[in-house]
């Protein structure tokens, strides 16, 4: 007999072990305490596993080594990056607004954290299932521009201004694509629930039977949030070239380090966002009428199935940052304005048209 204990099961024993300890009001405060500390631990990991993974495959793209000094294969670069950062000195422009320059990396950080909170990771594994997580997910990832725009301007710095300037049209503009792409595939679903969308695709995920609008969803989805996530060739935020580092110019030591941490959890996100929208999330990959494929899929646990999906979406992110040109201002906006978002508007029709005549595969 095959005995299995999946994630489900230990947080269902941590449960019940608490309840039957403590008080329901003290077992519920514990469990958003363990909730909060496992999503800090899970980012902060992740984080580092990502830095290292985009030098590596930066290195791989340019033909050179990459990390290879700190620890095995340079392993542990990362690590000695973090450790430089906690031992730096965090200093304030003498002429900035002090309370605001404080308080822009906290918000920035804080709001990639709670965007985390409907995501499911494996069956039965999700801190929050409310029935507007997509919803949730995009209208609280929005916000981190008001941070941006907060360390822009409250640094004093003509170069942090301007980058801060161009972030917020940049998210602002590149929104409108990124949701009506997720509208696409919540049109087929019927639902904005996270756990409602992942159940939807146990046949088959919605690239695939969602016919092009799925797939063409997927694409401006992917272009879109990597203008969000103000990475390359869409860095005009940072453009080391022209801005020294745009809107964290002037910041330096953990607050600095804060914002490194909040790109990284929002490229994590909005991987991860894909991977459950369009790629089924935790559902294995099955094919109707392929019981004995299926049945194989379905031995690969959940959580390996969520996460190998995720780090493929953000492997292909970070390929676009290493192989693309940086685009002008004007170039960024017009492929949004002019391109982007009329061909979301139009697909979004023929998702509505697929639905209403129930077309699917």
């Amino acid at each position: 007999m095959l005995l299995t204990i999946t994630l489900a099961d230990i947080i269902h024993s941590i449960d019940t072990w608490l309840n039957q300890t403590l008080s329901p009001n003290l077992a519920l405060a514990a469990e958003l305490v363990l909730g909060g500390l496992a999503i800090i631990g899970l980012v902060i990991v992740m984080a580092i596993v990502m830095v290292y993974a985009e030098r590596k495959i930066a290195g791989f793209m340019q033909m050179r080594y990459g990390p290879n000094r700190v620890g095995k294969w340079g392993s542990l670069q990362a690590v000695a990056d973090v450790l430089k950062l906690f031992m730096k000195e965090c200093l304030t422009p003498k002429n900035a607004d002090k309370l605001m320059f404080a308080i822009a990396p906290f918000l920035v950080t804080a709001v990639s954290f709670m965007t985390f909170a409907p995501m499911s990771f494996a069956p039965g594994v999700q801190f929050w299932d409310i029935n507007i997580g997509v919803f949730y997910i995009a209208s609280v990832s929005s916000l981190s521009v008001i941070g941006i725009l907060m360390a822009g301007w409250a640094s004093n710095n003509k170069y942090a201004l301007l980058g801060a300037m161009r972030s917020g049209a940049q998210i602002v503009s590149y929104e409108l694509s990124s949701g009506l792409s997720l509208i696409t595939i919540v049109l087929m679903v019927g639902s904005l629930s996270v756990k409602d969308i992942i159940m939807s695709q146990g046949d088959l995920w919605w690239i695939f039977k969602g016919h092009i609008p799925a797939v063409v969803a997927f694409v401006v989805y992917i272009i879109a949030s990597t203008a969000e996530l103000n990475r390359a060739p869409f860095d005009l935020a940072e453009a080391e070239q022209e801005l020294t580092a745009g809107f964290h110019t002037e910041y330096s030591g953990m607050q600095f380090a804060m914002f490194f941490l909040s790109e990284y959890c929002n490229l994590f996100v909005l991987s991860m966002l894909a991977a459950t929208v369009f790629l089924g999330g935790w559902m294995p990959f099955h094919i109707p009428g392929l019981e004995v494929f299926n049945h194989l899929m379905d031995y690969i646990p959940g959580v390996v199935w969520f996460f190998g999906k995720t780090f493929a979406i953000i492997f292909l992110i970070m390929w676009f940052r290493w192989t693309f040109p940086r685009l002008r201002i004007d170039q960024l906006l017009k492929l949004e304005w002019k391109y982007l978002l009329p061909v979301s508007i139009v697909n979004m029709v023929i998702a509505a048209i697929i639905t209403l005549m129930n077309w699917f595969l």
